[in-house]
Formats: C-alpha cells, structure tokens, sequence
C-alpha cells in the first residue's frame, strides 16, 4: 500500500503532467494561429509570398539574417515612391536620425574599409549619383529630404570608392514576381556589408515603382548597410525598405539586363543575371 508521501509524490506528478499537456496544447494552438494569419496576410497582399512577407530583398550582411530566395507572385501596381519623411523620434526610440544626428553602428567585418559616414547630415543638400555601369549610366536623383541618413551613408560610400568594381549580384524577374536588379556588395555574394548598420527611413506610404532605388536589408529594420536595389518594373513590395532615390535616366539599362533573365540559382526568377552587370565607379553631384 502507498505510503502518503508517495501518494502526494505521484499526485504532484500528474498535476505537472496535465499542465504540460496543457502548454503543449496552447503551443499547437498558438502555431495554427500563426500560419492563419500568414495566410490572411498573403491573402490581403494579392499573393505576396512569405519571403516578401518577411523580407524578400533582404541583404545578407550577418550569417544569422534570413535573406529571401522564394517567389512571391504578387501582381499589385503600387502608384509611387513618395513616402513621407522620418520624423524626429521621442528619446529611447531606435530611427536612423535622432536629434536631428545620424545613428551609424558598427558592424565588422567591412567588405572594403571606409570610414563612417557623418553624423550630421546636410539636410539642405541636393544629390544626383550617376553609376557608370559596363551596360551604360544610371542616373539617380537621391530624396535627401526624406532619406537623409540612407543618402548621407550612400555618398559617403560613393565619394570613398566602396562601389568601384562591384558586382550587381541578383536579379528577379516575371517568375518571381519582383523586378529589381540588387547591388552594392564589393563580394558579390549578397553577403557583404560596409561595417556599420543604419535604421529604415521614409517607409510611411512607401512604394516601389519602376524607377525607385531601395535599401536591401536582413529582416532587422536597423540592418541597412551598402546594398540597395533598383526597380525596373512595378513592385509590389511591402513598406520594409527604404525608398532614397528615383531613377533619371538609365532605366532602359535595366530593362534590357531583365530581359535576359537570371541563372536562377536562388530559385525560378532569383539568381544572378546573366547578363553581367558590373559597377565600374559612382559619381555624386551636390547643389
């Protein structure tokens, strides 16, 4: 016959049974939850897949950063790039400016060694970037007045040589439902960075038209480094990356590479392009 301790011992025991059980089972309930609203998202974004969900124009610059290689297929023609301007952030909260000074944080190993942007940006400032290109120049004209950090990290990038022989290393095209050549890893590997990271601006409203110039980055929204991407066809991205820059002329360039189409060695419509599009110098022009 059972002793009282061992009656309670084994009472104990079936209590913290049924109480895992119970935590197993608002954990399956919790994940069926999750995949429902995955679903209600994917719904409501007309097929925007999960990787754009996520992060679908992610870069890649730490190994933990989930950088997308899917095939969203969303078929939505967003109006334009013309989000608002990050405001001013109350004390504590994480932005790219703050109190009016850039926040650049370190982020080694840098691909090429540059020095960190300046902290105060010159808000009054006009830029327009040419990248010369082996297909033909790419004209730029940077929205400073929205981005201010974004475009302040890009020049100082330009003016310091980080994006002379570089790579565009991806493009996606009609199979993925995206349509951006992505550039600026001196690697060419998606993977590399300038050894600071930077906040997310000017997302309110943002849209990705043909012509718009974006940063890539990992899932993080203060994980923005050297790449950026540029849209040579409507994109029916969501509002996670920051539009600093429309593009002039050169859009045709562009087009023609997509033309081609990739090597798909990230999935159908994502890889490489196959016709090589390499970064030979960029030029800033400030007024």
């Amino acid at each position: 016959m059972a002793t009282k301790k061992e009656r309670q011992r084994k009472l104990a025991k079936d209590a913290y049974e049924r109480r895992m059980q119970r935590q197993s089972q608002r954990a399956r309930q919790l994940r069926q939850l999750s995949v429902s609203a995955i679903i209600a998202v994917l719904v409501v974004a007309v097929g925007v897949g999960i990787p754009a969900i996520l992060g679908a124009f992610n870069s890649k610059p730490k190994p933990t950063a989930a950088a997308g290689s899917h095939t969203p297929t969303a078929t939505a023609t967003p109006p334009s790039a013309s989000a608002t301007p990050s405001a001013t952030p109350s004390p504590g909260t994480t932005a790219a400016l703050v109190n009016g000074k850039c926040v650049y944080t370190p982020s080694p190993p840098a691909s090429r060694k540059v020095s960190l942007p300046p902290r105060r940006p010159d808000l009054g400032a006009k830029y327009v970037a040419t990248i010369a290109t082996n297909r033909g120049n790419i004209v730029i004209d940077l929205l400073n007045s929205k981005a201010p950090c974004t475009v302040s990290s890009f020049v100082s990038l330009a003016d310091q040589k980080y994006y002379k022989n570089t790579p565009c290393h991806r493009l996606t095209t009609a199979t993925a439902g995206i349509y951006v050549l992505q550039c600026g890893d001196p690697t060419g590997t998606g993977s590399g960075g300038p050894g600071y990271q930077f906040y997310t601006e000017n997302l309110t409203g943002a849209t990705y038209p043909a012509g718009t110039v974006a940063m890539a980055r990992a899932q993080s929204p203060d994980s923005n480094g050297s790449q950026f991407f540029l849209v040579y066809k409507n994109t029916p991205l969501p509002p996670n990356y920051t539009p600093f820059g429309t593009i002039a002329s050169g859009l045709s360039i562009l087009q023609n590479v997509a033309k081609a189409g990739s090597d798909n060695s990230n999935g159908p419509g994502d890889g490489h392009p196959k016709e090589n599009v390499q970064i030979n110098s960029v030029t800033i022009t400030k007024t």
